[in-house]
């Protein structure tokens, strides 16, 4: 079943909305591509964790 941004697994609870929004979008993608669930989710946080890591530093870069 998809994610939302109200509806998403227990383990993206504690990430910052903007990083859980994007893990979403990750497991929501590897799903679709036939991962499984759990598989999905480990995968989504750490990418999208890596995703704000990597938009922070650029953030800091333009300023």
């Amino acid at each position: 079943m998809p994610w939302s941004s109200e509806y998403y697994p227990k383990s993206m609870s504690r990430l910052p909305d903007n990083v859980r929004i994007k893990a979403v979008e990750i497991a929501n993608a590897l799903l679709a591509a036939g991962m499984d669930d759990d598989k999905a989710i480990r995968i989504a946080i750490a990418k999208a964790k890596e995703w704000a890591s990597h938009r922070d530093h650029h953030h800091w870069l333009a300023e």
